[in-house]
């Protein structure tokens, strides 16, 4: 019964595969028996495989076992995940935090709990799949606004029913494009309107802001109308998402949040990890200013080479090539040379909009970004994409 739509993704060059790895998280990977240089992965500061980080999760084990057991409602909170959100509490400038199984399941579980049926929900157009699900499961209206259009967000909220409960949805840092909401002027809007404004700030958390501590940071808001929600999966290297807030309302999610409540909780062991993560993001700025440096060299390349990328400001740097069956060519050469960065295909992106989605790492060395941007350029010309 799914013949039909398999072949034709094959034919639109949309079919999806899954490479198996045989090697940690980390500037090369093993792949097809041969040691490839990635630009793939989300590990921003290096922490996924950082020997603090993996003490800190062998140790748990050791005294908490494998598995949770149950939902924290069921048998209880261990001390790591207890630990770990007083950890993220403070982290975010916040009076308490939730963690969640991912973050799809943090945006599942906190969106139907900002809004109501009746209520209004204005997302934008690239926010991430889970925002999506997220809106629609809430029953309340969703209109989304064109990507980071404060004038679009403006007369939306303008047009709605005198006193309607209003949401603002977006992402701090754009997965696929690599650019910032204009979050002080959302959150302005927000205030101006008497709504609530949630960032799913996935890519920002341990990367944007003066020392880490994600988009909000960087933008200098503090707000009790203005909810942070962020992933452990990316810069802090392990799993799971978090949302923070203030105690009632982190109390009203353990008490309301379904994907809280009848989830199983995450292994001790990663609570653990994750929470030794906080601290060394906090203790070795140092990542950071390599994470940001190479950055700048892979950007600066690129730029010079004349490829068309997306107006980035962040670590991911999308080259745009528009055509799906380009983008996988383009990639499946690097991967010949040894160079592993994805072709980004509908509908993970608009259609006409494929892409390869290069990402820099704090781990990268300038040799190796140098080595990619000598592939990249190679293939290119190749290519005549440039």
């Amino acid at each position: 019964m799914w013949e039909a739509d398999l072949q034709k993704f094959a034919r639109e060059h949309l079919l999806r595969e899954i490479s198996v790895l045989d090697s940690p998280a980390g500037p090369f990977m093993a792949l097809d028996g041969r040691m490839t240089l990635q630009f793939a992965s989300n590990n921003y500061l290096g922490l996924a495989n950082h020997p603090e980080v993996k003490h800190a999760a062998q140790k748990a084990i050791e005294e908490f076992g494998v598995g949770a057991g149950a939902s924290r409602l069921i048998s209880g909170t261990s001390s790591p995940h207890h630990d770990l959100e007083l950890a993220l509490a403070h982290f975010t400038n916040s009076e308490a935090a939730l963690t969640f199984s991912s973050g799809y399941a943090t945006n599942l579980g906190v969106i139907p709990q900002l809004t109501k049926p009746g209520g209004l929900i204005l997302a934008d157009r690239l926010c991430h799949a889970s925002l999506i699900d997220a809106c629609r499961l809430s029953r309340a209206t969703l209109r989304v606004f064109r990507h980071n259009d404060l004038e679009h967000v403006q007369a939306l909220l303008t047009k709605r029913p005198t006193n309607q409960p209003t949401l603002l949805v977006t992402e701090g840092v754009f997965s696929m494009d690599g650019d910032l909401a204009p979050l002080k002027e959302l959150a302005r809007l927000a205030e101006e309107f008497e709504a609530l404004l949630l960032v799913d700030d996935a890519h920002g958390t341990g990367v944007m802001g003066p020392t880490g501590r994600g988009s909000l940071e960087q933008w200098g808001i503090e707000s009790d109308n203005v909810f942070h929600m962020g992933t452990l999966s990316k810069a802090l290297g392990t799993s799971g998402g978090f949302i923070a807030g203030t105690k009632d309302f982190i109390t009203y999610l353990i008490n309301t949040s379904r994907s809280f409540i009848y989830s199983t909780a995450p292994p001790p062991a990663i609570a653990a990890a994750a929470q030794a993560a906080i601290h060394l993001i906090q203790q070795e700025p140092e990542r950071r200013t390599r994470l940001w440096n190479n950055r700048e060299k892979m950007n600066q390349g690129l730029t010079a080479m004349g490829y068309q990328l997306t107006k980035t400001q962040s670590p991911i740097l999308p080259i745009i090539v528009k055509d799906t069956e380009l983008a996988m060519k383009m990639s499946q050469l690097l991967r010949e040379k040894g160079m592993y960065i994805p072709a980004i295909r509908p509908p993970t992106v608009p259609k006409g909009t494929s892409r390869l989605r290069i990402t820099v790492t704090a781990e990268h060395s300038l040799e190796q970004i140098e080595t990619a941007l000598v592939a990249i350029k190679q293939i290119g010309q190749f290519l005549k994409i440039i």
